[in-house]
């Protein structure tokens, strides 16, 4: 079994990969996508978006990194696949994912599943222009406004190259709105040989255990479940290794979020900065009723200096006020 951690723009950046990645048991993350339009990309695009490649394309727990690309040119994606390539990148991932209605409206993301001819060109100028010993990836939904051809794209991606595919289970159309529909990665891994790995609304044990039952497969891929739950990935695979982890507290929890305040500060200022933070502690309050109460001091503030005193920051990321 093997446990990603999902690309979320805007969300997951190289410091929130740091700092989950630290905890454990995710066998690799991806970057946020590098959106590919009409030329090669600068080296400066990829540094600020894969600054990893630096060290080995590694977090700094030792988490593989992939590179993620968004677009439509074919072209143009293989000549940016092979420059990340130069750059140190381990796996090209391809994003035909992305419900974003920018994203969509400059032909990419998931628009892109309505068009399976186009997803096979891609895959397979990706693939030719990529070394033969650097594996390229895809993750995809079921569909734009329905998964009528979510099996045809699958085989696409496939047929076109793709070592593993990443199934979110629901529509472009379905958001991120519940339920997952599971049901469909298995109708997917049915046709395809490649390993296809489960995404979708696992929140916790129960929900990977339904998620694994009904879709029939080992892998699995978290995003918005494991920025809550900083230790989902660490609760999985010890269940699935029959072993019984105690959660993660609030208490213990706290030297992770001064860690990541820490980098934010080191960063950026403003509120920019406290943004960040506010963004995390919104998504943590789902498991930890005290992320919302900290929530709540902080949420006015765009003064870095004051929210380090309400968070009894020490400046070198050592202690943070229960």
């Amino acid at each position: 079994m093997q446990i990603a951690l999902a690309p979320m723009e805007g969300l997951v950046d190289e410091i929130l990969r740091d700092v989950l990645t630290r905890v454990g048991a995710i066998d690799w993350c991806v970057t946020e996508f590098i959106r590919v339009s009409e030329r090669l990309l600068p080296l400066s695009t990829f540094e600020k978006l894969a600054p990893e490649l630096a060290s080995g394309a590694r977090t700094a727990a030792g988490t593989p990194l992939r590179v993620q690309l968004l677009g439509s040119d074919p072209t143009c994606l293989g000549d940016n696949a092979a420059f990340a390539c130069t750059l140190g990148a381990p796996v090209i991932d391809l994003n035909f994912g992305c419900p974003a209605k920018t994203v969509n409206r400059s032909r990419g993301g998931a628009v892109l599943l309505k068009e399976p001819e186009l997803l096979h060109r891609i895959l397979c100028e990706v693939r030719r222009a990529t070394p033969a010993h650097i594996p390229v990836t895809a993750k995809m939904r079921l569909g734009f406004d329905s998964p009528d051809a979510a099996l045809e794209c699958a085989q696409a991606l496939a047929d076109g190259g793709a070592a593993q595919i990443v199934v979110h289970a629901r529509t472009k159309a379905d958001g991120y709105k519940p339920p997952a529909h599971w049901e469909w990665v298995a109708r997917v891994q049915e046709v395809v040989k490649v390993p296809v790995f489960a995404n979708g609304e696992v929140w916790d044990l129960d929900d990977w255990r339904r998620c694994r039952e009904i879709s029939g497969v080992e892998d699995i891929m978290l995003g918005r479940g494991l920025v809550s739950r900083p230790d989902l990935a660490l609760q999985i695979a010890a269940a699935r290794a029959g072993v019984e982890v105690a959660p993660m507290t609030w208490l213990q929890l706290q030297p992770m979020l001064c860690e990541f305040w820490r980098q934010v500060r080191s960063k950026m200022t403003g509120r920019c900065a406290t943004g960040r933070l506010k963004q995390w502690l919104a998504m943590l309050s789902r498991n930890y009723p005290e992320a919302m109460l900290l929530f709540h001091e902080v949420r006015r503030e765009h003064d870095c200096v004051r929210v380090d005193l309400l968070l009894g920051f020490n400046g070198a990321g050592e202690a943070l006020s229960a």
